[in-house]
């Protein structure tokens, strides 16, 4: 059997969905008498709700029910967070709204039209509060707090201090530092949020179909607040969902809140969002404010960093928050070996969407500060940014490589794939390039990126955010646990069962690679079901899509599963043939004996032996072929008394690099060339992950350039709809270079390690190097995001008239 690992395997999934024969959401079958929602959403950023009239809403001839907040909060407890600041969470206002777009009411009628009907004649009075939107302002002594029981707006606040970091600062040539504000922009899949809630009485169960990829953890939260076991809560996830780009983890919040509805209205019910209410009100990324100094020899070598960083969470911090602020703690140091740290974070609130996962969520924050930070370096020390990374990268021989927060890179060669990058893009032929450009009056720039692409998340990270002190008084967290199930039915064919509910990465396909090279069998016969029910499936709390964790820890899990299959499949045959199991070799579907290769046994007999003929197996043996496999790392270890965390199993490596053209008319960016480099370990579908570099890049482009939920200062959302609220498409997107190398990751068996979110994470701080390379000359900084060509046409016209000032955005 020829080897399928690896292989450029077209994706299983595609024949259905093209041929529109997928299975989403919508797509599912109802339970008899099944309603529908609509949700009324509050137009005001903050304010007391004084009174809600329902009255002409019930009237309507097909409404079953209007629930407000008072009504669902009987059968609710708050959410519980994972900070020690007693916020209180509901999926719906109780007594008080604090963003635009909050649930304040929710109508249930025969019909999508009815509700919404129904929703335009509920009366809600308000006693308007002052609002806070800005991150510093959230702060101030007198800003506006959002809830009282906390006593201000801080949700978070944690200090970290490792190595020498004083003696750093003390010791350094040079202390280089700015202020970087990362703006607050979401994901934007074609399939929105979608959930059918059945509340069963005979049971006091709800089942629950959703597309919510997790983490599962959340399944533990959602049974909390409904104050019920947690084998009451039933969730089915459908094999197919319409895109997420992490976003379809802040479902939750809708599944309770539908999930109590049903309950109260007597009746299935069923929601499908629509795009203003995703875009208002469903999640996002935080937007962060970070003041970072470098530590700095006059060789451009960085010594040590100190970064405040202010994640703004929004109106509520809820799971699985801070996880914008710690997913990345690990690796705060990126791809540089810089011993020395000090990090002072803080999660605030604001009258903003509450936040949570999207596409490398942590990173695209992190990344943007850190590799601005060091091409400043090599600005203000006349450096070529080339040389300063390549200064401060870590050495092939000092991997696995321990971070100075605790951190373990498995494996890595970050020159060679820096070195790549470089001359994949002719960088000493662009600056002279770049020369003549100039002279012409051009404005020409190449930016520079390196990053860490964390995967894998361990569960323990998120607990950064207490203290020692605190942990101490719980459990301790770790892990990183993933499930999959493998079976073999009497005539030899496989089923598979996986927990990471893709959308859309091809989980099914390179599950099939796996289990068909595992046990020599061709992929037809595999069959991989990829729906989750938390009542039948194998899971684990860590199971979910996200955190790029299915090739470091599903394919792992489903690596093992198939393998304990083999092994059973090896016990019977070798019964059978009355040799050891170790004389044999499985090849093209049949055990042979190694030192007889005409002696055999095929392994469709041995599987129909399991289910037929059970008197027939070794002695001890349990019939049938059924094994689950439960994944995780060693190295996922809770965090210790000093704040050391690895907060993820494996870390992949990016360089970028990216030429760009500036129109001094009009300040439209023009991508010329997009070179990245990639190294996530063994490449277990090639095919499938240039797919996935592609998606992460078109996101990190838009974050870059186009994509920002803007509030005013009054707390309205001003980018509601696509008018407003632009996204990258195809003619957007430039021309792309993608290459790989590949070291092996000693953590996980086939070698892989996660890859698809790191452009999301890089390409906003590449493009924003570029930018600001080609500015250089203008004495422009640029410190946000996204370069949107009213903003650079602004920076060139101040920065004509402030020739020897610089100018920032």
């Amino acid at each position: 059997m020829n080897k399928v690992i690896g292989k450029a395997i077209t994706r299983v999934e595609d024949m259905r969905l093209l041929t529109g024969q997928g299975k989403y959401i919508d797509d599912i079958g109802t339970p008899a008498q099944t309603f529908q929602a609509a949700i009324l959403r509050s137009s005001s950023p903050h304010a007391k709700i004084v009174s809600i009239d329902t009255t002409e809403a019930e009237r309507i001839a097909g409404v079953k029910a209007v629930i407000t907040g008072e009504q669902v909060k009987e059968y609710l407890e708050p959410f519980s967070v994972g900070v020690s600041a007693p916020v209180h969470y509901y999926p719906i206002a109780i007594d008080k709204v604090r963003y635009v777009g909050e649930p304040v009411a929710v109508v249930i009628a025969k019909s999508r039209y009815l509700a919404e009907d129904a929703m335009e004649l509920i009366k809600v009075k308000y006693e308007s509060l002052p609002p806070v939107v800005d991150i510093e302002g959230s702060l101030e002594k007198d800003a506006p707090v959002l809830h009282e029981n906390v006593g201000s707006n801080i949700a978070n606040h944690r200090t970290f201090y490792y190595g020498k970091v004083d003696q750093a600062f003390e010791e350094a040539d040079t202390i280089i530092k700015h202020k970087y504000l990362f703006p607050k922009y979401t994901a934007t899949p074609v399939e929105t949020y979608g959930i059918i809630a059945h509340y069963e009485s005979s049971e006091n169960q709800y089942t629950v179909h959703a597309n919510f990829h997790g983490p599962f953890v959340i399944q533990a939260i959602m049974a909390q607040a409904l104050k019920i076991p947690s084998n009451k809560l039933r969730i089915i996830v459908p094999k197919d969902i319409g895109g997420s780009y992490g976003i379809k983890a802040g479902t939750f919040p809708y599944m309770v809140l539908l999930s109590v509805a049903s309950r109260i209205a007597g009746c299935p019910v069923k929601w499908i969002e629509d795009r203003q209410e995703h875009l208002s009100a469903s999640s996002s990324g935080t937007d962060r404010v970070t003041y970072i100094e470098a530590a700095v020899k006059n060789n451009g070598k960085v010594t040590g960093l100190r970064m405040k960083m202010i994640d703004n969470v929004g109106a509520y911090i809820r799971a699985p928050e801070p996880a914008c602020l710690y997913r990345t703690h690990a690796n705060s140091t990126g791809a540089y070996d810089i011993p020395n740290l000090h990090i002072d974070a803080y999660a605030i609130m604001t009258n903003k969407l509450p936040t949570g996962l999207i596409r490398g969520y942590g990173g695209q924050e992190l990344y943007f500060p850190l590799e601005r930070i060091m091409q400043k370096v090599a600005f203000e020390l006349n450096l070529d940014p080339a040389d300063v990374i390549r200064r401060n990268l870590i050495q092939k021989e000092q991997f696995p490589y321990k971070t100075a927060s605790g951190g373990l890179y498995d494996s890595g060669d970050y020159i060679k794939g820096f070195e790549l990058a470089l001359e994949t893009g002719k960088y000493g032929e662009f600056r002279k390039k770049q020369e003549e450009a100039r002279k012409n009056g051009k404005i020409f720039g190449v930016g520079l990126a390196c990053i860490v692409e964390p995967s894998g998340s361990n569960m323990g990270y998120i607990t950064v955010a207490l203290t020692p002190e605190e942990r101490a008084k719980s459990l301790p967290k770790s892990g990183c646990s993933e499930a999959a199930t493998v079976s073999m039915d009497p005539m030899g064919s496989v089923n598979v069962r996986i927990s990471t509910t893709p959308s859309g990465q091809g989980h099914e396909t390179v599950a099939a690679q796996i289990v068909s090279e595992v046990l020599s069998i061709p992929t037809d016969k595999i069959k991989v079901v990829a729906e989750l029910d938390t009542s039948t499936s194998a899971w684990s709390i860590a199971s979910g899509s996200y955190s790029s964790r299915f090739a470091s820890l599903g394919s792992s899990a489903v690596f093992y599963a198939a393998h304990k299959v083999k092994e059973k499949l090896i016990k019977i045959a070798s019964h059978q043939l009355n040799v050891n199991p170790d004389e044999l070799e499985l090849r093209d579907g049949a055990f042979y004996v190694k030192a007889d290769p005409a002696k055999k046994y095929a392994l469709k007999r041995a599987a129909g032996s399991a289910h037929w003929n059970p008197l027939s197996l070794p002695e001890g043996m349990e019939p049938g072929i059924y094994e689950t496999y439960y994944y995780s790392v060693k190295a996922a270890e809770p965090p210790d008394e000093n704040d050391l965390i690895n907060s993820s199993v494996t870390y992949g490596f990016v360089a970028d690099l990216v030429t760009v053209e500036i129109d001094p008319e009009t300040g439209e960016v023009n991508i010329l060339d997009y070179i990245t480099i990639h190294d996530a370990g063994k490449l277990l579908n090639p095919l499938i992950v240039d797919g996935q570099i592609f998606g992460g890049l078109a996101h990190g482009l838009g974050g870059a350039l186009f994509e920002e939920l803007v509030y005013d200062n009054k707390g309205q959302l001003l980018t509601g709809s696509f008018m407003d609220y632009l996204c990258p498409t195809a003619p957007e997107i430039p021309n792309v270079t993608i290459k790989h190398i590949e070291t092996p990751s000693p953590m996980t068996p086939l070698g892989a390690k996660g890859l698809g979110e790191g452009n999301t994470m890089s390409a906003p701080v590449a493009v924003a190097n570029a930018v600001s390379d080609a500015l250089s000359p203008y004495n422009v900084a640029i410190d946000t995001l996204p370069l949107s060509p009213n903003r650079i046409w602004t920076l060139l016209n101040q920065a004509k008239k402030n020739k020897h000032k610089e100018v920032t955005i």
